[in-house]
């Protein structure tokens, strides 16, 4: 569609070789210009209040001010304004929450298909949002179950997923053994996260995964009661804390760990279940970790079918 002016965008992204690849797919359409980069969120308000871009192309997880808050102080400021996410976050609760102010989202792994279509139709005043975000069910797998053969895939895949809840303002529980919260604080920085303000805020909460189990075990058995006392008190005092208006909290646990090593399967998969009713009660997101000394052998028992079958997801890194 050819268009009496041309339309200033304004790419918000700390990934340099992400924004050369927009600069060098924006080029395909002759009436954008681009006036701007900048790869903070708060240079991000600052850029747009002096040169007020028809188009932001936002990224979610950037230094200083995540991207869903740059839309919203963008919306305060200028409520006719198109704003594009363009993001690697997958899970459709952060994706609701940043439609909430923005006119599409579009999965930077999709962009070389989506991304001019995505420009195109949010010009046009239409709503655009990648087809692998979108699923028929419009669902996020809450509860997930992750095995690992290595110990650093384990920290590896719980970097992301607590670290991506941090980045855009939620909050996380951890309740993990001491050398795995030990191992995980590092990784959280160097994911460009400030753990310690974090901590300091309430929204990052490590718990020992011994200690836990202590306070719901009952003779050998999770106690239902105890258990969703617990963990319950726990999430609402996390997610009191988170910066979202409709907050989720991210936990990974590996209470069902320590269980499975001490040779207790059963009560591993009786509170598989009990994490289910915490989906179920809470707007939470878990993942459990095992990290057996010989996951073949975990694998190969009818056990390790049953706590499968208790989540939505399964994640094998052997």
């Amino acid at each position: 569609m050819r268009r009496k002016r041309a339309i200033r965008v304004l790419v918000v992204d700390d990934y340099a070789p992400f924004c050369h690849f927009v600069r060098s797919t924006l080029h395909k359409l002759a009436d954008l210009q681009i006036i701007g980069e900048v790869s903070d969120g708060v240079a991000a308000v600052q850029t747009f209040q002096e040169r007020r871009p028809d188009l932001i192309l936002l990224d979610i997880g950037l230094p200083n001010l995540n991207g869903i808050e740059v839309a919203r102080r963008i919306r305060a400021l200028s409520p006719r304004s198109k704003i594009l996410f363009v993001s690697e976050n997958r899970s459709w609760s952060i994706a609701q929450e940043a439609l909430r102010g923005s006119n599409g989202y579009v999965v930077k792994s999709d962009a070389a298909s989506d991304l001019l279509a995505a420009v195109e139709s949010v010009l046009e005043g239409k709503l655009f949002v990648s087809a692998s975000l979108a699923a028929p069910n419009l669902t996020v797998d809450h509860h997930e179950v992750g095995f690992y053969s290595d110990g650093r895939w384990l920290l590896e895949d719980v970097t992301q997923f607590i670290g991506s809840a941090l980045k855009i303002g939620n909050s996380a529980i951890v309740a993990a053994t001491e050398s795995h919260r030990n191992s995980l604080l590092p990784n959280l920085r160097a994911y460009g996260l400030d753990v310690g303000a974090a901590i300091e805020q309430g929204r990052y909460i490590a718990l020992d995964a011994a200690d836990a189990l202590s306070t719901f075990m009952l003779n050998g058995m999770p106690d239902p009661d105890r258990f969703l006392k617990t963990f319950g008190d726990v999430i609402l005092t996390a997610a009191a804390a988170a910066k979202l208006q409709s907050p989720r909290v991210a936990i990974f646990g590996e209470c069902v760990h320590l269980l499975w090593a001490q040779g207790n399967a059963e009560a591993a998969i009786q509170m598989e279940k009990l994490g289910n009713q915490l989906v179920n009660t809470y707007d939470v997101d878990i993942l459990c970790g095992y990290n057996p000394d010989r996951l073949r052998d975990m694998m190969d028992s009818h056990i390790y079918q049953r706590i499968c079958a208790a989540h939505s997801a399964v994640h094998l890194r052997s």
